[in-house]
């Protein structure tokens, strides 16, 4: 029996090979913008949507060069961009400092719990007759709407990046008795920075949409208002080379807070396999 064990051929494991990770071709994003822009083009041509409500993307370009040169839209974009920084910056602040104090007392976050869900799903938007009220409608309006939607997207991812603590180095900043700021530091802020970056991306992208929203309905001097006058007096190429420009801000700003965001973070794994797909 012996002899035969002896002589067995041993197998080892099996084992897959590794997968080769497939590149993601770079110019796939940019056939979809040509199919986009061939359907923009091509639509309004054919006659399935009534004359002059949809213009064609050539003319909505043709436009947006035009008023390129007008500083009136440079004038309302930098409005809109000042109101979006504004609002933004206050609600990030707010978010974190309030995730962090929640999360590290806990009868506080238990207290906190039911409000934070009841007062989260309240959109934005439904608050504009309030916040006229309040604020009137100048650029307080727009920075109240934005910092009440971005500060729960931050207080809530910062939330959970304190809940993914590693509970052994939490004990071990404890048993080398650690200050409460020394915990924060050393502990608590490497963990949850990444959370704090992906409620910073979202607040980012919510913000812009209240700062457009809050200039189209509320009035506030901005894009928005510019596609407002242009909707009422009947110019839609002007309305939709608008609506673009919001497009193009909307890229903007999610490019740059994804680069920056890979140059602060590019010590973490996330971001590094992250990086590695691409």
């Amino acid at each position: 029996m012996k002899v035969l064990e002896a002589t067995r051929p041993s197998q080892a494991p099996a084992t897959s090979p590794p997968r080769r990770r497939t590149p993601r071709p770079r110019v796939a994003p940019l056939v979809g913008i040509v199919i986009a822009a061939l359907v923009a083009e091509a639509v309004p041509r054919t006659g399935l949507i009534a004359d002059g409500a949809l213009p064609p993307l050539s003319s909505v370009l043709a436009e947006l060069g035009r008023q390129t040169g007008d500083p009136a839209l440079w004038e309302a974009l930098g409005r809109t961009v000042r109101t979006w920084a504004v609002g933004l910056a206050i609600a990030v602040v707010a978010g974190v400092v309030a995730g962090v104090v929640i999360a590290l007392v806990p009868v506080l976050r238990a207290i906190t719990a039911s409000t934070v869900e009841f007062l989260r799903p309240i959109p934005s938007v439904a608050l504009i007759p309030a916040v006229i009220l309040l604020f009137g409608t100048g650029f307080e309006s727009g920075v109240v709407l934005i910092v009440y939607a971005g500060f729960w997207q931050v207080l809530v991812q910062v939330l959970y990046g304190v809940q993914d603590i590693d509970p052994v180095a939490n004990d071990t900043a404890r048993s080398y008795r650690f200050s409460v700021w020394g915990r924060v530091r050393h502990v608590i802020w490497p963990t949850t920075l990444p959370f704090v970056f992906t409620g910073v991306r979202l607040a980012a992208s919510v913000a812009l949409v209240l700062a457009i929203t809050g200039e189209l309905v509320i009035g506030t001097p901005g894009v928005g208002q510019l596609i407002s006058v242009a909707q009422s007096s009947g110019a839609t190429t002007e309305m939709f080379a608008l609506v673009l420009v919001t497009g193009v801000l909307g890229v903007l700003v999610n490019i740059g807070f994804r680069y920056a965001e890979r140059a602060v973070l590019g010590w973490h794994p996330s971001v590094r396999r992250s990086a590695g797909a691409r």
